[in-house]
């Protein structure tokens, strides 16, 4: 692994700055649009937060709370217990912004961004208007949450999705790069956030792959854990392999130039032909994971 390499793995609360427990901005990244921040609220407190240039979502991670914004408008986030629980509803702030986030319980709040022009409403995303997608077959089966993509949800150039794998399967696989404009390709930067669940022991562990072309070499293979980050400035990406016995969770925050807000990507060639397998084969039968109703009994 270069030392280039190593900055593009952030390993948790190595951004802190609280109240934030993550903090990525594009000029930290290198890049020129795509940030997240994890807001941690204490029981009964609040903190103000201002979108300044990029439209940003408040997800609830864990817990739920109150947004209201500069204008009077008031969303209410039921959110949920942890990422592995339940789809959550979300806010959605425009750039220009200005918001206050409440939490009578406490909680944590992924705030994803994307640099944009566009200044659009703020508005609220219900938990049953996210469109739950089943991708895959067998131990490449995941879970993907789409809360603010293309096809789900109006915004100008943020695209973001949750990916849930189940224990000893692989996701973000074959291995796929989005870092130019072509024909079939958009240049967008990403951001891969992590959640693992523990296990009876301890915390839980997974891995993330991410390797580069002839022209832009990269050679990441990195152990994530709970809050740690993986930017994806450029190259192939996957697979994301959740351990034996440890669900993996990943906020993907993607935003570029394009004039398209569009998600269109290149598969590894030497991989891509493992989708072809898939046809007529099963998904885990563990998925999905968990819905807006819940987990278990009330999917």
């Amino acid at each position: 692994m270069t030392s280039t390499d190593h900055r593009h793995h952030l390993p948790a609360l190595s951004t802190a700055a609280p109240p934030f427990r993550t903090v990525v901005t594009p000029a930290a990244a290198g890049w020129t649009h795509s940030g997240l921040r994890v807001l941690e609220l204490a029981p009964g407190t609040e903190a103000r937060i201002a979108t300044g240039d990029a439209e940003t979502l408040v997800l609830p991670l864990d817990g739920g709370g109150t947004v209201t914004t500069g204008e009077g408008e008031v969303f209410e986030l039921t959110g949920r217990r942890d990422v592995f629980s339940r789809v959550s509803d979300f806010a959605y702030l425009p750039r220009d912004a200005a918001a206050t986030v409440a939490s009578a319980g406490g909680g944590r709040f992924a705030l994803p961004s994307a640099r944009c022009e566009r200044r659009l409403p703020a508005r609220y995303g219900p938990a049953e208007a996210v469109p739950v997608e089943l991708r895959g077959a067998g131990q490449a089966s995941r879970q993907v949450n789409n809360l603010c993509t293309p096809e789900s949800f109006e915004a100008d150039r943020l695209i973001c999705c949750e990916v849930l794998t189940p224990g000893a399967n692989w996701s973000s696989y074959p291995p796929h790069k989005h870092d130019e404009a072509t024909a079939t390709e958009c240049a967008l930067e990403e951001i891969y956030y992590f959640e693992v669940a523990p296990g009876p022991a301890g915390p839980g562990v997974g891995y993330q792959r991410v390797y580069g072309t002839a022209d832009r070499p990269a050679d990441l293979l990195a152990e994530v854990r709970s809050e740690d980050v993986v930017l994806i400035p450029h190259g192939w990406h996957g697979p994301s392999m959740a351990a034996p016995g440890y669900d993996l969770y990943y906020l993907n925050v993607m935003a570029g130039p394009g004039p398209e807000r569009a998600w269109h990507i290149t598969d590894d060639p030497a991989h891509g032909w493992v989708r072809g397998t898939w046809a007529g084969r099963d998904t885990d039968p563990r998925l999905p994971l968990c819905t807006a109703r819940g987990t278990g009994e009330a999917r």
